[in-house]
């Protein structure tokens, strides 16, 4: 008999404290989803593997809830607040790298969109010119002078997508193409003996 009400205060004990916990524990899976909620989207972009394992934890989190496995999750919690935490300072570090890279980008930008229009005018001119009289640069044949043309052709299409990414927010694609369509005009320049 004796046994019984030590069974049955202790039983009673239990369900108290589980009881106890069943508010902290709710709190804490609200917490955590809350503050996963405010960095989901940047996460996704910057972090998106992170971003699952954390899910992952927060819905182990969210099973003990529903099985009303209070003590486990109050337990459990402070370890995938922990991972939330981490998500934000990688999301927070990637994205002020994308933004610094941004800014970069649109830096060199400036500078190639204001010297490469010029190149590809004076190449353009030059092109025409030479397609007029049928007097090549030293060293260069007709066959030399039609690749050097289908050159030109090509780099005056990289620097139109390059104006369209760039138009578009894709400033490092734009820059790169940017880049070499330089590259390509000061070699055609060299060949097609164009001065500066």
């Amino acid at each position: 008999m004796r046994t019984a009400k030590l069974l049955a205060l202790a039983a009673t004990a239990i369900l108290a404290a589980c009881a106890n916990q069943k508010e902290p524990a709710e709190q804490a899976v609200s917490k955590i989803e809350m503050s996963l909620d405010g960095i989901r989207t940047d996460a996704q972009q910057y972090a998106a593997d992170q971003l699952q394992a954390v899910d992952t934890s927060v819905s182990k989190l969210k099973e003990r809830l529903a099985q009303k496995d209070y003590g486990g999750v109050v337990m459990g919690a402070p370890s995938v607040a922990s991972e939330v935490d981490a998500l934000k300072n990688t999301v927070a570090a990637a994205k002020a790298d994308a933004e610094a890279t941004l800014a970069a980008a649109q830096t060199e930008w400036n500078d190639l969109s204001s010297s490469v229009p010029p190149l590809v005018e004076k190449l353009e001119a030059r092109v025409n010119q030479l397609s007029k009289s049928r007097k090549y640069p030293k060293g260069m044949d007709k066959a030399g002078f039609e690749a050097a043309k289908s050159g030109f052709d090509a780099l005056k299409t990289e620097w139109t997508e390059a104006g369209s990414e760039f138009a578009s927010g894709q400033a490092a694609n734009a820059v790169r193409k940017a880049r070499n369509a330089k590259s390509k005009a000061q070699e055609l320049m060299t060949q097609l003996e164009v001065t500066a």
